[in-house]
């Protein structure tokens, strides 16, 4: 199959193979991760003292490894089960990569804004789940900014933050890819922003559960694509349609290899493929087949490549967790929102 790569990508990959085990690699950066996790434990310090509420439930989506997750389809199912069960769900996001004009570093992500304002993953959220999505370098600015405009939210998620503790918190989710915590480094030794295990609501894992667990409960979640891929003209197409076509595949996300491997156990073999990197604007992408054949992407990649590219098909990614994780989440939440009324009468 030909495929293609940014040179990012490459480097990207050549920091994500020195993590996954303690070799030479790690152990030359290991003095330099000393001096990160002294410096990441003094601001985390910081940020408690200074933690603000927003006076609705709060839940984290986040992780404590760099690089690609799984937050966002995580944020996603919740957002979409909260919703089912009667909340009034909004989201915070950092709104990684856009470009911030002055004067609006806080602002909502409508499901017509273009990622350059918002973010990929905003613009993502606000098309697909239907609630209100607000970014802000703080988010704690977000959640009010998005609490002033729809008071009848009643629950907040905030996609990624585990690690910006400003923002006080009811639930904190922490998702693992198949790749655990690789060689159990902190940055840039290894993978982890912070140290593990640490206190959480729950772990949600891909693969193999991450080694130490820790104390906080642990489920498994399971990831497959949609059974029908969607274009920027508002058609739609079953997957198993594409499967004998002559198709290129595109992914800019932290690991493209996933996606075309979920492609490939959907029964999709395409000729070419292009991993490029993660938030990659696709500014000055190329196809490396010609227009005639269908283009395949991630959901989170076609708010981007519509622009220029609006037949390509974007496969949406489903996500699956057990009950009882709902069932925690729904009981943290109760408490959470008792908690609160409880402070609102005295007061």
């Amino acid at each position: 199959m030909p495929s293609s790569s940014a040179p990012a990508s490459s480097s990207q990959h050549g920091l994500r193979a020195i993590w996954r085990q303690r070799g030479a690699g790690a152990w030359l950066l290991w003095p330099v991760s000393q001096l990160y996790g002294a410096l990441q434990g003094w601001n985390a310090q910081r940020m408690r003292r200074q933690q603000q509420s927003t006076g609705v439930p709060v839940v984290v989506v986040g992780n404590v490894i760099a690089g690609g997750a799984g937050k966002t389809p995580v944020t996603q199912a919740v957002v979409a089960h909260l919703k089912a069960q009667g909340w009034q769900p909004g989201i915070i996001s950092r709104g990684y990569g856009r470009k911030v004009q002055e004067g609006l570093d806080c602002r909502e992500a409508l499901q017509d804004s273009p990622a350059s304002e918002v973010g990929d993953e905003p613009a993502l959220l606000a098309r697909s789940t239907g609630v209100p999505v607000f970014v802000a370098s703080k988010r704690i600015e977000a959640a009010r900014a998005l609490r002033q405009k729809y008071p009848q939210v009643n629950v907040i998620v905030s996609d990624d933050g585990l690690q910006h503790l400003e923002l006080a918190r009811d639930v904190e989710l922490c998702v693992f890819n198949d790749e655990g915590v690789g060689n159990g480094f902190l940055l840039p030794a290894g993978p982890l922003r912070e140290p593990w295990p640490r206190p959480v609501t729950a772990t949600l894992y891909a693969g193999q559960p991450p080694q130490p667990q820790g104390s906080s409960p642990v489920f498994a979640l399971q990831r497959s694509l949609a059974d029908v891929a969607l274009n920027g003209h508002g058609q739609s197409i079953q997957l198993s349609e594409l499967a004998g076509q002559q198709a290129e595949a595109v992914a800019a996300v932290a690991r493209p290899e996933s996606f075309f491997s979920m492609l490939e156990d959907k029964g999709l073999a395409p000729v070419a493929t292009q991993a490029l990197p993660d938030h990659y604007d696709f500014e000055s992408f190329s196809r490396n087949l010609g227009n005639d054949s269908p283009l395949i992407c991630t959901e989170k990649d076609a708010v981007k490549l519509w622009r220029n590219y609006p037949e390509a098909w974007a496969v949406p990614l489903q996500l699956q967790l057990p009950q009882a994780f709902w069932d925690l989440l729904y009981a943290e939440l109760a408490a959470s929102s008792a908690h609160i009324r409880h402070q609102g009468d005295a007061a």
